[in-house]
């Protein structure tokens, strides 16, 4: 844990980085629990009925053990793949840890996954164990042919006939089990990137992934551990967002953690559930907090109970900033980083670090700078890269069989993050855009967040997603696509009415010369809209 210092400088000052010999996830965040607070609460599970099943360090922690305990008993060694295409739920929670305990590699798949994204992942990351629902096997049986190295299938539901059951696997086997003694540099877990551009690859970390998360996660809900804290996250408990932002970093420190299957976030039932469960701690993406202010007046509707909420996976934006904190009475900590690199900058408003429109400081322990194409660091205010320094305990081993890719992600010690942005000359970073999101038009460089930003200010729009369209005369355009609010019809004086909206408060370079409204926004199942999509349909209209 962070130690209490009065100031974000002195408390960067202090840190240092302590790496143990050994350490695994599952003795950090079940074993040490179990033994010395055994009826800590660690899950409490909402069912879609409303009724709730809580689970104990102890409880999950023996049921954890049965799993590994089987998972060995079918040949499952050290480094061996087990991929979980589960929801948020205890079994979830569990099978990563069995996993963890024996030494292989978790492979959190999302339940939102079609077949071609399940067969490309399985495929590549060669998983000998598939841990999975009634809806998975659905998806699975088209293309279990495809998978010559799936050896096992494990079912939460009642197992079909080439099936095991996850129940009576954990029935027959013994409740005790040494977890294996690994070391931080030890693979732990295996995420796919998003694949907002070209085929999403594995990133593998370590063990002490858990360990470079924790102060930005820390300071990201205003100091989390405190006395009853508990903390909920709509984000899919199968990418970084859900695992190392909110699940294993809470079990961590004792923070019990609400899990809720659902398919599509509800901001009306966001906000019920935070109510009902008296929550206090959150992380929610940029997205979804955008969607919460399509809710009328939570805050008095509402009796919530939450003092910290943490965001990142996207820029959150000034508009969303200013509207929480106008709301709620307290500022959201914005938080930046990569499924590769994760936290590196944070936002503590606890101690005074917060600022709109930026995505926060350098946490403590991490080496962050903008450099440009040659690894230099660049002075305050110049549009750069933002970049890590390794060695960092957040860093990920590798691209899961892209020893090239691995390389090209390097300048130097750098780790590139693909993202350009800028520090001012108070250490804030202000995220600009992807590389590719950047938008040349008549020589100037645009970035598609402020934009964004600007034209969720507007009355009609939920939300908006900008890209650049060819055009022979600018080299590209602003394009704006466009989700309206809810008792708002498209019309050419309502198009124009938000193109001059966004000229007003930005610049004649920077308002979206075309604007489409459309009923959603393509996105990852991690939230962020794929602009990738956005930029292709936009290309096309120019062919």
């Amino acid at each position: 844990m962070l130690q209490p210092a009065g100031d974000f400088d002195t408390l960067k000052t202090r840190f240092q980085w302590s790496l143990p010999d050994t350490y695994n996830v599952a003795g950090v965040v079940s074993d040490a629990w179990a033994a010395s607070d055994p009826q800590r609460l660690a899950i409490r599970h909402i069912h879609t009925n409303g009724t709730a099943e809580d689970w104990t360090h102890q409880a999950l922690n023996r049921v954890a053990n049965r799993l590994a305990n089987a998972f060995r008993s079918l040949g499952i060694r050290p480094g061996d793949r087990v991929a979980l295409l589960l929801p948020q739920c205890p079994p979830t929670a569990i099978a990563h840890l069995a996993a963890f305990k024996l030494g292989a590699i978790a492979v959190p798949l999302s339940a939102l996954f079609g077949q071609d994204a399940l067969r490309y992942r399985l495929s590549d990351s060669g998983a000998r164990v598939l841990v999975t629902d009634a809806a998975g096997l659905e998806k699975l049986d088209e293309i279990r042919d495809d998978l010559p190295d799936l050896e096992f299938v494990v079912s939460v539901d009642e197992a079909g006939s080439k099936d095991l059951s996850f129940n009576a696997l954990a029935e027959k086997a013994s409740d005790r089990f040494e977890t294996l003694a690994t070391t931080p540099d030890d693979p732990a877990l295996m995420i796919y990137t998003s694949g907002t551009t070209g085929q999403p690859k594995g990133v593998l970390h370590g063990h002490r992934v858990l360990i470079g998360h924790m102060p930005g996660i820390e300071l990201s809900q205003n100091f989390l551990g405190r006395s009853g804290d508990l903390l909920w996250t709509p984000a899919d408990w199968a990418w970084a967002g859900g695992l190392l932002n909110a699940l294993f970093p809470a079990l961590k420190l004792g923070v019990p953690v609400v899990s809720f299957a659902s398919r599509k976030f509800d901001p009306e039932f966001a906000f019920h559930l935070l109510e009902s469960q008296g929550i206090r701690n959150a992380f929610i993406p940029p997205t979804a907090l955008k969607m919460l202010r399509a809710v009328d007046n939570p805050a008095k509707r509402f009796t919530l109970s939450w003092r910290s909420v943490g965001s990142a996976g996207e820029s959150l934006g000034r508009e969303t900033y200013d509207w929480f904190a106008e709301e709620f009475g307290f500022h959201v900590n914005e938080f930046y980083g990569q499924t590769e690199c994760n936290a590196v900058l944070g936002s503590a408003a606890s101690l005074g670090v917060t600022r709109a429109g930026a995505i926060g400081k350098a946490t403590p322990g991490h080496d962050v700078a903008i450099i440009d194409d040659g690894g230099n660091v660049l002075p305050a205010e110049a549009l750069g890269q933002i970049a890590i320094r390794r060695p960092d305990p957040v860093m990920f081993l590798e691209y899961w069989n892209k020893p090239e890719a691995t390389q090209e992600k390097f300048i130097g010690d750098w780790m590139i993050t693909g993202d350009q942005g800028l520090m001012d000359e108070d250490g804030y970073v202000h995220f600009v855009g992807r590389d590719d999101d950047i938008i040349t038009s008549a020589s100037y460089r645009i970035g598609p967040g402020e934009i964004e930003d600007c034209l969720i200010k507007h009355p009609a729009v939920a939300l908006a997603a900008v890209v650049g369209k060819p055009d022979p005369l600018r080299t590209e355009i602003v394009k704006a696509y466009v989700v309206l609010r809810p008792d708002n019809a498209e019309s050419v004086g309502l198009e124009d009415n938000i193109r001059g909206f966004v000229r007003d408060r930005l610049s004649a370079h920077e308002y979206p010369r075309e604007i489409e409204f459309v009923e959603d926004l393509p996105m990852t199942t991690t939230g962020k809209v794929i602009r990738r999509k956005l930029r292709e349909l936009a290309r096309s209209e120019t062919v």
